[in-house]
C-alpha cells in the first residue's frame, strides 16, 4: 500500500505543507531521517537539512546523515560545534545548555538560508521521559512536527519500513557526552577512545551498544539479547584486549543490559 494512503502520514505531510518553507535538524537517526523524508514530500526543494559536527558526535554518524542527504537529493549543510566552556565539565544540565548552544546556531544558518522554521526529531514518547533539551527547544521556538502529530518510535519505525528508510531498525544512539559520568571533565582524546571502542563493537554485529566510562574503566551496555554474544567463542577476549589496546586498563560487562535513554 503507497505510503499516502496511511491517514495519519497523510496529515504529517499537510502540517509540513502548511509551513511553507523549513530547516530540519538533521542527526542521522531514526526521528530526524523519517522527519526529512517526510518534510521532502510535503515541501520539496523549499527543505534543508542541517547536519552539526561536534567532538560528541561520532564521526560515522555525520557520514551517515551526509550520504543519505545526498541519496534524497535534499540540500545539506553540514555546521561545525566544538566542545563549549558551559559543556566541557559535563554539568548535569548539559542536555538543556547544548541544545541552547546548537539550536541558536541552527537558528542562525536558518534565517541566514531564508527559511521561516526549524523542526527537529522529538516525538511523543519523548513527552513522558525526562529530556531537559526539551526546554531549550521550546524557549527557542523549535517546531517538533512528529511530538504534534502523535508520532511516536514504533509509528516512525513502522512508516519508516514502508518508506523504505535504512533507518528503521537502526538502534537509538546518543551524544557521547552521555558515556561520562556529570561533573567530569571532557577531554578529546576520551570521547575518541569512547567513539572507536562502539564502533568496533558495532562492526562486530552489536548494534544497540554503550561505552561508559568511570575513570580508567570501560563497561560495555549491550541489548540483553547480545550479552551471550559478546561472551560467545572466547569474542569477549577480542573485546577486552581491543578496548585495552584503546587505552582502557579494566573492561566490564554490565548485566544490567543497555539502557536507551540513560
Amino acid at each position: 500500500m503507497p505510503i499516502n494512503a496511511y491517514p495519519k502520514y497523510r496529515k504529517l505531510v499537510s502540517y509540513l505543507s502548511n509551513l511553507g518553507n523549513a530547516a530540519v535538524a538533521f542527526s542521522g537517526g531514526v526521528d530526524s531521517t523519517f522527519l526529512l523524508k517526510a518534510a521532502v514530500d510535503a515541501l520539496g526543494d523549499k527543505v534543508i537539512a542541517l547536519t552539526v559536527k561536534s567532538p560528541y558526535i561520532p564521526e560515522w554518524e555525520v557520514g551517515e546523515a551526509v550520504d543519505f542527504a545526498h541519496r534524497l537529493g535534499v540540500k545539506h549543510l553540514v555546521i561545525d560545534s566544538p566542545l563549549t566552556k558551559e559543556i566541557i565539565h559535563n554539568p548535569e544540565n548539559r542536555c538543556y545548555l547544548c541544545k541552547r548552544y546548537i539550536f541558536k546556531k541552527l537558528w542562525q544558518v536558518t534565517t541566514e538560508k531564508g527559511f521561516r522554521n526549524l523542526l527537529d526529531g522529538t516525538n511523543s514518547d519523548d513527552l513522558s521521559e525526562s529530556r531537559p533539551g526539551m526546554k531549550a527547544l521550546q524557549e527557542l521556538n523549535v517546531l517538533s512536527p512528529l511530538k504534534e502529530n502523535g508520532f511516536g518510535k514504533k509509528d516512525i519505525r513502522r512508516y519508516s519500513k514502508i518508506l523504505g528508510l535504512p533507518t528503521w531498525e537502526k538502534p537509538a544512539y546518543a551524544c557521547l557526552l552521555t558515556r561520562i559520568p556529570y561533573n567530569t571533565g571532557v577531554e578529546d582524546a576520551m570521547l575518541r577512545k569512547i567513539e572507536k571502542a562502539e564502533k568496533f563493537l558495532i562492526d562486530s554485529g552489536i548494534k544497540a551498544v554503550r561505552v561508559r566510562v568511570n575513570g580508567d574503566m570501560a563497561r560495555i551496555e549491550v541489548d540483553p539479547s547480545h550479552i551471550k554474544k559478546v561472551i560467545e567463542k572466547k569474542r569477549y577476549k577480542v573485546i577486552n584486549q581491543k578496548l585495552k589496546d584503546l587505552g582502557f586498563k579494566y573492561v566490564t560487562l554490565d548485566l544490567g543490559g543497555y539502557r536507551e535513554n540513560k
